[in-house]
């Protein structure tokens, strides 16, 4: 999708007041709903996402399971909300070695797996909002001892605006709050 696409600074896969955020994402209900709610906290569009656990709602980047994103950027970046509920995410990779593998973060495991195709890691929320920044490159070599090339694809399991950037940052303007008994809101 954005392999023939300049690069530099930060690129974003979905912007919750946009007037059609989801436009590149498919999206997966099963006793459950995807929709854009206004946040009382923040005064802001997000979008919310409930389902009954985290396999049933999600929302996928490309929408084309035949395409990838070609994303060169090597930083994931996330504002997300603890709401106290299971939380996960994951991000698909091509390394130098053109092996694709996944990293599942979540909030529900406790230990660090890594198996030849994919890593499963602890992710921990501070209580409120949480910047989440994901180097995907040094997961890459630490993990496998190879060199990432770019992202393929992004999954999302319960919530995201998913700017990948070109380095580490202080400040953004995003929002994005969790919940997954309940409901996954973002806003950007």
């Amino acid at each position: 999708m954005f392999k023939n696409t300049f690069q530099s600074g930060f690129l974003s896969i979905l912007y919750s007041i946009g007037s059609k955020p989801l436009q590149i994402w498919d999206k997966k209900v099963r006793n459950g709903h995807i929709k854009r709610i206004t946040d009382n906290d923040i005064q802001s569009l997000v979008l919310e996402i409930e389902g009954t656990n985290v396999s049933t709602t999600y929302i996928t980047c490309p929408a084309d399971p035949k395409k990838t994103l070609g994303i060169k950027l090597p930083f994931l970046v996330m504002i997300i909300k603890n709401l106290k509920k299971y939380f996960t995410f994951e991000v698909q990779v091509l390394d130098d070695k053109n092996v694709r593998r996944r990293f599942r973060a979540s909030n529900y495991q406790s230990t660090t797996r890594v198996k030849p195709f994919i890593c499963t890691m602890p992710m921990r929320l501070d209580d409120g909002w949480n910047q989440i920044q994901f180097n995907l490159s040094d997961f890459t070599r630490r993990a496998y001892g190879t060199n990432y090339i770019e992202t393929l694809r992004v999954q999302v399991l319960h919530l995201p605006h998913m700017p990948f950037h070109t380095r580490g940052f202080r400040t953004h303007s995003g929002w994005l709050a969790y919940d997954t008994c309940g409901r996954a809101m973002l806003g950007f």
